[in-house]
């Protein structure tokens, strides 16, 4: 009797198979009625490989460097030929007028821009770290951290040689006369400004 059982039931685990197998993959219906069509095992492997490459990779742990930012010149800004072809270095100590003439023999050969060398461009803050560099006195790139380096004095005790100043925004030398020696801005060369705009702030270097 128990063989008997026994049988009945492998034969019934048989059927369950059988009409596993058996039943079509699109016997249920989609939203709209219609039959779905069968997936093979090969096909699901494949659609949910597409998704893997598809799906944004994840860079919660990556590592990004900052690069240094060089300012650029706006599209519509005029290309300058840079005009220099040598400055004699000066050749005396250090004075306002000594520096004074010193910077102007830049004016009008090295167009503005993002450098610091008569033989690329000068940005504002360049110009005078280069004019002042020749009297062997360093200066920091940045308009803010040179006028941080000195002292704060009124127009009118401003002198030669002294910085012209406006926070944030741009750096010259002062000529003593009223104007400055400056690398203005793009499209223009290192000049000589007879008029200061604004309200600019007088520094003086402590040298």
């Amino acid at each position: 009797m128990s063989s008997i059982v026994a049988k009945l039931g492998a034969i019934t685990v048989a059927g369950a198979l059988i009409a596993t197998t058996a039943i079509p993959a699109y016997a249920s219906l989609d939203e709209q009625g219609a039959p779905r069509q069968p997936v093979s095992a090969v096909q699901s492997f494949a659609v949910d490989a597409t998704v893997a490459v598809a799906a944004p990779a994840r860079d919660g742990y990556a590592v990004t460097m900052p690069r240094p930012v060089t300012p650029v010149a706006p599209a519509s800004a005029p290309v300058k030929t840079n005009r220099y072809t040598g400055v004699a270095p000066p050749n005396q100590a250090y004075s306002g007028a000594a520096l004074i003439h010193y910077a102007a023999q830049f004016v009008g050969l090295v167009p503005y821009g993002s450098g610091n060398s008569p033989t690329t461009s000068f940005s504002c803050d360049g110009y005078t770290q280069y004019v002042f560099a020749g009297f062997g006195i360093s200066l920091p790139r940045g308009a803010d951290h040179q006028a941080r380096l000195g002292v704060r004095v009124d127009q009118a005790s401003a002198v030669a040689g002294d910085l012209v100043y406006w926070p944030g925004q741009h750096i010259g030398i002062y000529d003593g006369a009223g104007g400055m020696y400056n690398s203005p801005v793009w499209g223009r060369y290192v000049e000589h400004a007879s008029k200061l705009w604004g309200s600019p702030l007088f520094i003086r270097l402590q040298v």
